[in-house]
């Protein structure tokens, strides 16, 4: 049985003219050869599986070439190839920095540069991994980097170069590889499966190389899983089945639903997918995409950017013309913040089905806010100026009501209710509460009011009582006899004992006589608060408590003792509690 060869190994490049992608690189190393500009140090750093290591072979095997071609490739006909090309040249020397990253492989490799090649120009050392190295096996390497004999020539690769010293980055000639466009991929796939005689559709392909990211590696060994799996014969349908990616058509459908807000069907499509085994941030991740996808058809100055293979880019396009991009922007917003909450959320499931939700009643949020086609934009009103007008309404234009002040209150809570406006009900009971447009713009709760005014109901605004000190008595000794009531006898004790003087319009003082007291009223500041704003219709009204010391404090004996002495003089007063403690052999938890 003949040994199998992977593509990746099979199909490597042998010169410059074979390396897929990277021509700028090729071009330079060539034009460099030529005329005989070779630098002493390169690194070659970029991406996983594109080239690095392949043009680092190719570079030393053409500067030993004797026999160059004009166009700057190695012959792959004379000695010095040949012995190449069979694994044993001794002018070519390859080190593995993951495994040999220790000060003495460095040294030892040190110490071969010392001696000169016994055939060709120049001895190569060929670093692969090299951000591998140890902090100390770099400062080994500086010198004889910086000043190597003129036969040696270093090549460095590596897929990190933010881990590499400094002083070994300024030391050489670096060359930055991109990942492949797919179009290159999909090129040279079709390349080789013509000579592998294998059937292959070119949307199959495309997938591949959409999957591969830009690692023509990576590509390869996907031809080959792929191959094996269909038999030499690759389809969209088995290759979509092999390397499980949600398809495209899942996406327009979704988001047909979604547009039309029929939210059942969206429900039981992302179940299908559930039950295909796709999880749920594949499912967010993918949906953003497809959503980006159809945001950059939106101009065809953009729509090359387009990530898709191209039997889907008639339906983009087509999706493109009939969406809004309000709808896709906002759309994209919520898929992107759900895919980053992802992790932390407890329930998966329910966590994409609410960004579904989001989605599905989207279009309906973007209406309120829309007038003739145009969004209206929210007035800024928690900005911070450092000189801030405002234009002064003219009352030929605000419609007075002397007789009562009106506000709009919806079924929404009252933090959410629009501002006060002001209208005559009496003159017109379906006359809608009138909001001023400022500079000519109507706000966004005109806007609202114009469309939905009839479904708004209309009361009167109670203007705010003064601070007085009789009502705020009142107030205070009716909040005394509810912690009677709630059987707080402490806390009503303090506030029956209290005295209250008001500072200014808004403002009043507590004092109580210790530090306790302090506590007691302290911990009922919010329902107090609430009570004496509902009272007077003010809820800008404050209060502060004082201390008076000058009594000394007689703190409760249950406040001045922990735990451990609170049992200690229960047991010293009931003995049969200790005796309890010692039969059953309890511990207690102090």
């Amino acid at each position: 049985m003949e040994n199998f060869i992977v593509s990746a190994r099979k199909y490597r490049p042998q010169n410059f003219n074979t390396v897929v992608g990277q021509s700028h690189i090729t071009t330079t190393l060539k034009n460099a050869i030529l005329n005989q500009h070779l630098a002493h140090a390169f690194l070659f750093c970029g991406p996983r599986g594109v080239g690095k290591t392949t043009c680092a072979r190719i570079l030393a095997k053409t500067i030993n070439c004797t026999n160059i071609t004009k166009e700057g490739e190695a012959c792959n006909q004379c000695e010095s190839c040949v012995s190449f090309e069979k694994g044993a040249s001794l002018n070519i020397h390859e080190l593995d920095a993951a495994s040999n990253n220790s000060v003495d492989d460095i040294r030892t490799l040190v110490e071969q540069v010392r001696f000169a090649p016994q055939a060709g120009k120049y001895k190569v050392y060929i670093v692969d991994e090299v951000h591998m190295l140890s902090t100390s096996a770099f400062n080994a390497f500086l010198k004889t980097l910086e000043e190597p004999p003129p036969y040696a020539i270093f090549i460095l690769a590596t897929t990190e170069k933010h881990k590499i010293l400094p002083t070994i980055l300024s030391r050489c000639q670096i060359f930055d590889f991109k990942r492949i466009v797919p179009e290159d991929t999909v090129k040279h796939l079709e390349e080789i499966v013509e000579k592998e005689h294998i059937k292959a559709e070119r949307n199959a392909l495309q997938l591949i190389a959409q999957k591969s990211e830009g690692c023509m590696r990576d590509a390869l060994s996907i031809l080959d899983k792929i191959v094996s799996f269909s038999n030499g014969a690759l389809t969209y349908e088995n290759t979509l089945e092999h390397l499980n990616i949600l398809d495209e058509g899942y996406f327009f459908k979704l988001l047909t639903h979604l547009t039309e807000q029929d939210l059942t069907s969206a429900m039981l499509l992302y179940d299908e997918i559930n039950q295909k085994g796709f999880e749920g941030d594949t499912v967010l991740y993918g949906m953003a995409a497809f959503i980006r996808n159809i945001l950059v058809c939106k101009d065809k100055a953009s729509a090359h950017l387009l990530e898709s293979i191209e039997g889907w880019r008639d339906q983009y396009l087509a999706a493109a013309e009939k969406i809004d991009t309000p709808y896709l922007v906002s759309a994209l917003n919520i898929l992107n913040e759900s895919e980053i909450q992802f992790k932390m959320a407890r329930n998966k499931r329910l966590h994409v089905e609410l960004a579904l939700i989001k989605l599905n009643f989207l279009q309906q949020a973007i209406e309120l806010s829309m007038e003739d086609g145009q969004l209206v934009k929210k007035k800024l009103v928690d900005s911070h100026y450092p000189i801030r007008t405002k234009k002064i309404i003219p009352l030929s234009n605000i419609v007075v009501n002397a007789e009562a002040k009106l506000v709009i209150e919806t079924a929404a809570p009252k933090a959410a209710m629009p501002p006060p406006v002001q209208n005559n009900p009496a003159t017109n009971p379906t006359s809608q509460p009138i909001v001023p447009a400022v500079g000519g713009k109507k706000s966004l709760l005109a806007v609202l009011q114009q469309k939905y005014g009839n479904d708004y109901n209309i009361e009167e605004v109670k203007d705010a009582i003064s601070l007085n000190m009789e009502t705020l008595q009142a107030c205070w000794n009716d909040y005394a006899v509810k912690m009677e009531k709630e059987l707080k006898h402490s806390v009503a004790g303090t506030f029956k004992i209290a005295t209250l003087e008001i500072e200014d319009p808004t403002h009043f003082t507590i004092t109580v006589q210790a530090l306790t007291a302090q506590k007691f009223v302290e911990q009922e500041r919010m329902r107090l608060m609430e009570i004496i704003w509902e009272r007077f219709q003010n809820r800008a009204i404050q209060f502060s408590i004082l201390v008076d010391a000058s009594e000394k404090e007689d703190v409760p004996l249950h406040l001045k003792l922990n735990s451990k002495q609170k049992f200690e003089h229960i047991a010293k007063q009931y003995p049969l509690v200790q005796q309890l403690k010692e039969r059953l052999n309890l511990e207690v938890n102090f």
